[in-house]
C-alpha cells in the first residue's frame, strides 16, 4: 500500500524491519518453544529506539510523532508479536502514563531508564475477578502515616517477572472507578511477588505473570496522579494502548499475507502453482484488503493523537477491526499452507495462536463494540 511517509518515518521503518529480520525472525520459533525470548535482544531493541519512541529527548527518548510509534509496533507485530507486547507495555502503558500524569521527579526517575530499557515496566490493572470490569478492582492501598500499604492480586500481567517497576492500580476510596488510585511500585519491594504463567496458547515468548502484593509499602511520592484518579489514568492510557495493539495486528496481518503469497507461489498441486487457484487467491485478496483497511484505521488514530484531537472511539474501531482481521488472516494463512500450516516448521500456526489474544486484552472485541455503540447512540449499555 502506497501511503505517504516522510523521510524520517520511512527510515525508521526500514531500520526496524532490517533489524527484526536479522535479530528476531530467525529465532521466534525457538523462543516460542522455550516460552521466552532471548532477553539479550532487549538492549539491542533499545539501541534501535523502540523503547524511546514518543518519549521526549529531555527524558532520554527519541521524541518523534505517534505515526512513527505505530510503524514500529507494526514491524514488531510482523516479526514477532511477543516483542511488540514487551515494548508497548513498558514504553506505551507505563512510560506514557508517567509522561502524561507523573511529577517531574517521577519522569526523571523512570523515563530515561524506560527509554534505554534498563527499566522495564508492567501494567498492574487486571485482577482474577475484574478483567473488563476494571472499575471494581479489589486491590487496596491504605494509608499508614505518610505511606501507603498495598495488598492485592493481579493477573495476566505482561512483563510481570521481568519488570523493574509495576504501575499498580489499587483502591484508596469507596467502590467504583472513583475510588481507584495508581502507584509506581518497585518490583523488588518487600511483599511483592511475581509468578510466571506458563502454558499460554500464544505470545509464549513474552513473560506473563500473576502478581501478589502483601502490605507493600510505598511513599506518597510513588502515587501517580491524585487519589481517585487511577481509573482515569488507566482508561486514558489504554486508549493509546489499543492503537498499539491494532498496529501490531496490522503487522501480523501483513506477515500472514506475505507468508501466504510466498508459499502459494512456490508450492504446486495438480501441476500448477497454488497461487493459480481462484479460491487461494480469494484468501490472499481478503488478507490484502484487511491489511490496508486496518492500517488506515490505525494511521487515522496516530494522526489524531499527533494533532492533539480526541481519538478514543477511533482507537476502539481500529483495535476491533485489526484484531479480528488478524484472526481471519492467520486462519486463512493456515488454510493456504494446508497441513504444513499446522506444524511449527512454518510460521502460520504461530500467527494464529498469537492473533487470538488480540481480541481479548486491552478491551475485548465486545467491549469495543459497546464503546462504539455508546458513541453512536448516546446510550450507555455498560449500566
Amino acid at each position: 500500500m502506497d501511503l505517504s511517509l516522510n523521510d524520517e518515518q520511512q527510515s525508521f521503518r526500514d531500520l526496524a524491519r532490517t533489524f527484526l529480520e536479522a535479530e528476531a525472525v530467525p529465532h521466534r520459533t525457538e523462543w516460542d518453544r522455550n516460552e521466552s525470548v532471548d532477553l539479550s535482544i532487549i538492549p539491542k531493541m533499545a539501541e534501535i529506539g523502540f523503547f524511546g519512541l514518543t518519549i521526549p529527548e529531555q527524558y532520554g527518548g527519541l521524541g518523534g510523532d505517534y505515526l512513527t510509534y505505530v510503524l514500529g509496533m507494526e514491524e514488531l507485530g510482523r516479526a514477532d508479536s511477543a516483542l511488540r507486547g514487551i515494548v508497548s507495555v513498558s514504553n506505551g502503558l507505563v512510560g506514557k502514563s508517567i509522561l502524561g500524569f507523573g511529577t517531574e521527579e517521577q519522569k526523571q526517575a523512570y523515563l530515561p531508564g524506560i527509554a534505554e530499557a534498563t527499566i522495564l515496566g508492567c501494567f498492574g490493572l487486571t485482577e482474577p475477578d475484574t478483567g473488563s470490569d476494571a472499575g471494581n478492582l479489589t486491590s487496596r492501598a491504605r494509608r499508614d502515616g505518610s505511606d501507603y500499604l498495598i495488598s492485592g492480586q493481579k493477573l495476566f500481567i505482561t512483563n510481570g517477572t521481568w519488570a523493574h517497576v509495576a504501575l499498580v492500580f489499587a483502591r484508596t476510596g469507596g467502590p467504583g472507578p472513583k475510588g481507584v488510585s495508581a502507584f509506581l511500585v518497585p518490583t523488588d519491594s518487600p511483599g511483592f511477588e511475581a509468578r510466571e504463567i506458563k502454558g499460554k496458547l500464544g505470545l509464549r515468548g513474552q513473560a506473563t505473570a500473576e502478581l501478589f502484593l502483601t502490605d507493600v509499602r510505598v511513599p506518597e511520592s510513588a502515587r501517580l496522579g491524585a487519589e481517585g484518579e487511577g481509573f482515569r489514568i488507566a482508561m486514558t492510557t489504554l486508549a493509546k494502548g489499543r492503537v498499539s495493539v491494532a498496529a501490531g495486528c496490522v503487522g501480523l496481518v501483513q506477515a500472514c499475507l506475505e507468508s501466504s503469497v510466498a508459499y502459494a507461489t512456490s508450492r504446486t498441486q495438480f501441476g500448477r502453482q497454488l497461487a493459480g487457484f481462484q479460491l487461494v487467491q480469494e484468501m490472499i485478496a481478503e488478507m490484502s484488503v484487511d491489511a490496508d483497511a486496518a492500517r488506515l484505521l490505525v494511521w487515522r488514530c496516530a494522526d489524531l493523537i499527533d494533532r492533539g484531537l480526541e481519538f478514543g472511539v477511533q482507537a476502539s474501531k481500529a483495535k476491533l477491526y485489526a484484531s479480528e482481521a488478524a484472526v481471519r488472516a492467520a486462519n486463512n494463512c493456515i488454510q493456504v499452507y494446508g497441513g504444513a500450516g499446522y506444524v511449527d516448521e512454518y510460521p502460520a500456526e504461530k500467527y494464529l495462536r498469537d492473533a487470538r489474544v488480540m481480541t481479548l486484552y486491552e478491551g475485548t472485541s465486545q467491549i469495543q463494540k459497546l464503546l462504539i455503540g455508546r458513541d453512536e447512540t448516546g446510550i450507555n449499555a455498560f449500566v
